[in-house]
């Protein structure tokens, strides 16, 4: 079971240093400010860690330890990891490097040893190891005002690389992307990225499931976790030495073969699972598939306030395989009672660039009741003077119905974009480019056939 790894009740943090620069330092604060459990350092060297008694072994510390995170030079992690198991501390973390990835293999066979021999799971070593939103188990070592964490949501992902994952988590906080769970296992000496998505499966806060991975050594076993999961829940794969080069690459960085293109391409195609060229594009997909129902069709009702952006986004959906609906003659109706007789209302419906928040809730509230429209596509110019700060509530709580997914699109400079983040904090995916917005909407469509919700 991985549950301690993400709600101990108390962790032992060793190598923690009172110089800011250390790793040690950075980790220990993470848990002082954010983590409601026992913390305690350990470090033979001093007697107060940032306020906290510091204890020169973890097997004096008086208390149980649900956790262990280790961030010490990698010559003096087995021996750190003994006393772990002489104390009983059943899951550690190791963050230190310098071991099978540089070709230590001895060093990485001795914690393999220990650990088998006191019953202890390990994520790691060579890794920045876990963050949890929820628990604030943070084991980052990069500060957060040089990397910010992100809010509570329901993506929660899994790299085998911590430079790419501590990318993703600063960008998903810096776009208001909402996450349950991060880990970077590294090199995997124990807990790998099979017991990760097995322990993902179940876990009740993560609704999507993103990776990337280099390279496995349980292929079979991946394959048969994929698909099972993937019926319950996306997983959204992006997969690192696909190229001759980027293979050689993998190998020297974790110590993971990458295997065939090709077969892995096969292999995650036939398990289920969605693959995703880069990192943008797996955020793209996860944000719908983590806020929004999963459509019933691939039929695209249009709402927008500049008739350009409606055209571009037709040829766009167009592009990806989609359809424009027809909307219902009742739906046209309606819209038209409460609109100027200069607005355009078809699919897409082109509300003007008069329209304001009232003129948007009309619209939406006609499309979510047509049967002809499976997915709603709101494009927004906020540069125009009648679209107001309100019209951020009104589509968060058309989109909370959970009728029919709702998706956003609007480009533009600081205003918007405050605007967009506050439209992903309440849960509406919103995109600055309308073909990746097509992309992701495709993809959330195919993704609710393979589990029989659409046609």
């Amino acid at each position: 079971m991985l549950d301690k790894f993400f709600r101990p009740k108390s962790v032992a943090v060793i190598g923690a240093s009172t110089h800011p620069n250390k790793v040690g330092h950075v980790i220990l604060w993470n848990f002082i400010r954010g983590f409601k459990g026992s913390v305690y350092p350990v470090n033979p060297s001093h007697d107060t860690v940032l306020g906290l008694k510091c204890y020169k072994t973890v097997k004096d510390i008086p208390e149980d330890v649900d956790l262990a995170v280790i961030a010490i030079p990698a010559e003096f992690v087995p021996s750190a990891l003994k006393d772990c198991g002489k104390k009983g501390v059943k899951h550690v973390i190791i963050v230190s490097g310098g071991f099978s990835e540089i070709g230590r293999n001895d060093l990485e066979d001795e914690i393999e040893k220990i650990r088998k021999k006191y019953n202890i799971r390990v994520i790691g070593p060579n890794c920045i190891g876990v963050f949890d939103a929820y628990s604030q188990v943070d084991t980052l070592f990069m500060p957060r005002y040089r990397l910010e964490r992100p809010r509570k949501g329901r993506i929660s992902f899994v790299s085998q690389s911590g430079a790419v994952g501590s990318a993703i988590l600063d960008w998903a906080a810096a776009k208001g992307f909402g996450f349950s769970k991060f880990i970077s296992y590294g090199n995997a000496c124990d807990v790998d990225e099979v017991d990760l998505l097995d322990y993902l499966e179940k876990d009740k806060t993560t609704g999507v499931i993103g990776m990337y991975i280099e390279g496995t050594r349980r292929g079979r076993e991946l394959y048969n976790s994929l698909k099972r999961i993937t019926k319950k829940k996306p997983v959204i794969v992006i997969k690192g030495g696909k190229t001759k080069a980027g293979s050689k690459a993998a190998s020297s960085h974790t110590g993971a073969l990458a295997g065939s293109a090709r077969v892995w391409e096969a292999m995650l195609k036939q398990s289920g699972a969605i693959i995703a060229d880069d990192i943008r594009r797996m955020f793209n997909y996860s944000r719908l598939l983590a806020e929004q129902p999963l459509p019933k069709g691939k039929r695209i009702g249009i709402v927008t306030n500049g008739g350009g952006f409606g055209v571009i986004a037709s040829d766009a959906l167009e592009k990806y395989g989609l359809e424009l609906a027809n909307l219902d003659k009742k739906t046209i109706d309606v819209i038209k009672k409460h609109v100027p007789e200069y607005a355009v209302v078809k699919n897409p419906v082109d509300l003007v660039g008069d329209a304001d928040a009232h003129r948007y809730e009309i619209a939406l509230d006609a499309l979510l009741e047509d049967n002809n429209v499976d997915v709603i596509l709101v494009l927004i110019l906020f540069q125009t003077a009648g679209v107001q700060s309100e019209i951020i509530d009104i589509i968060a709580s058309k989109s909370d119905q959970k009728k029919k997914p709702i998706i956003a699109f609007s480009a533009g400079g600081d205003f918007t974009q405050v605007h967009m983040r506050m439209l992903e904090k309440v849960g509406v995916p919103v995109f600055d480019s309308l073909e990746e917005a097509a992309d992701a909407i495709k993809k959330m469509y195919l993704y609710s056939v393979s589990v029989g919700n659409a046609e």
